[in-house]
């Protein structure tokens, strides 16, 4: 009688410690769509804004008086973007096949996609089309751009459905990231989707940002950036362009930095200039998506991660009218099946998809459904740097998946 009441007392504290361990967060299914439509609008601010001025500063702060005006009219100008609409390729795919979709359906329908495409994007499509499948499409030895920054730009998905699920982000680089970029290329969509992730919860920059670096593994070049970064504000937090010259002498001239670099194109020398713009923005709207883009570079694609990330803390509720009023809601994205609203109904449908996957559920609260999200530590996918490689998969296509492919290289 003894043992078996023992047997009772433990059972019964073993499931008490099981479930106290788990802890969830909250939020309801309107300002979760109020918080995505701003992340959306913030992406479309930040490209628009900036479009006039990409890549015609290199290595150089853009003059104050050469930075474009806003104008409310601006935000109909990124629907023909590449920063905006090659992500929607990916939602699509998960939207036809599933959230598990496989990275070899990933990878047709990316080799399937008709728009133009630039340096590592360009490079994985390439080899996608030749029947070189992933994950071999993104290894250093078919591409000379691994660490470009091409699924930093397009990774803001992966945060926007997956709201307090930086897990979800991660899995989802590791597919959808791998089709064209590697190592620190790959890890940083995998930090922009976590910050995405983050900011439904947390308006606190410096948390958002400590978030993000939760789903990289510390010992990669991007991160120490991050962390450089942070430092270089926080001890001289008055001048951003003290931090821009500290970041040019390390990631933009030091040789250690530029292994497997492509020039004013690679992820880590952009990535800072998101979080300068980011940190040094103080949480303004305008300052912050002028920052980013003063700092030059790939200058349209940076402040719209900045925008996107910091629109979402706030929500489209709380967005000044020059950054909505005059969106058309009709327009359809180029090369994509959405317009605006239809964007925010997939985003919608796939993070339900994750949530129930990741163990959530969907609650009835006074404004309607409620996403109840458990709080899950994220686990980094695997270091390993462009210049050294792992060993390819020796991964091909097969002729039945071959035919899928319209285009061949």
């Amino acid at each position: 009688m003894i043992r078996n009441t023992l047997f009772i007392v433990l059972v019964a504290f073993v499931a008490s410690c099981s479930t106290d361990k788990v802890e969830y967060r909250k939020i309801s299914v309107k300002e979760y769509r109020d918080k995505l439509e701003a992340g959306w609008l913030g992406q479309i601010a930040g490209v628009s804004w900036g479009g006039p001025t990409e890549f015609r500063w290199r290595d150089t702060v853009i003059p104050e008086d050469k930075m474009p005006k806003w104008t409310p009219e601006m935000i109909n100008d990124a629907f023909n973007q590449d920063d905006i609409y090659v992500e929607m390729t990916f939602l699509r795919s998960m939207e036809q096949y599933g959230i598990d979709v496989s990275i070899r359906q990933a990878g047709i329908d990316f080799a399937n996609s008709e728009y133009n495409l630039w340096c590592a994007n360009a490079a994985g499509r390439k080899n996608l089309r030749s029947g070189i499948a992933p994950p071999d499409c993104s290894n250093p030895k078919f591409t000379k751009c691994p660490n470009d920054i091409d699924y930093q730009i397009e990774a803001d998905y992966s945060g926007l459905i997956a709201p307090g699920m930086p897990s979800v982000a991660i899995a989802l680089g590791e597919k959808f990231g791998r089709l064209m970029n590697y190592s620190d290329g790959m890890y940083a969509g995998q930090f922009i989707g976590g910050m995405y992730a983050e900011a439904f919860f947390e308006d606190d920059l410096l948390k958002i940002i400590d978030a993000g670096l939760e789903c990289i593994p510390a010992g990669c070049q991007y991160a120490e950036m991050v962390r450089d970064v942070v430092a270089w504000y926080k001890s001289n937090p008055d001048d951003w362009e003290a931090t821009w010259q500290l970041c040019q002498k390390k990631y933009r001239e030091d040789p250690e930095y530029q292994k497997c670099s492509n020039g004013g194109i690679d992820v880590k020398i952009n990535g800072a200039y998101i979080l300068i713009g980011l940190l040094y923005g103080n949480k303004d709207l305008d300052k912050t998506i002028v920052i980013s883009t003063r700092c030059g570079q790939d200058s349209d694609c940076n402040p719209s991660n900045a925008g996107g990330i910091l629109f979402t803390t706030l929500g489209t509720s709380q967005l000044p009218a020059r950054f909505k009023e005059k969106l058309n809601y009709e327009t359809v994205f180029s090369h994509t099946a959405y317009n605006f609203p239809r964007l925010l109904d997939v985003c919608e449908k796939l993070a339900r998809e994750f949530l129930a996957r990741e163990g959530g559920r969907v609650e009835k609260g006074a404004d309607g459904d409620v996403f109840v999200i458990p709080v899950k530590k994220p686990i980094p996918s695997r270091l390993v740097y462009s210049w050294e490689p792992e060993p390819i998969a020796n991964s091909v296509f097969t002729e039945e998946e071959m035919a899928q492919i319209k285009h061949k290289e």
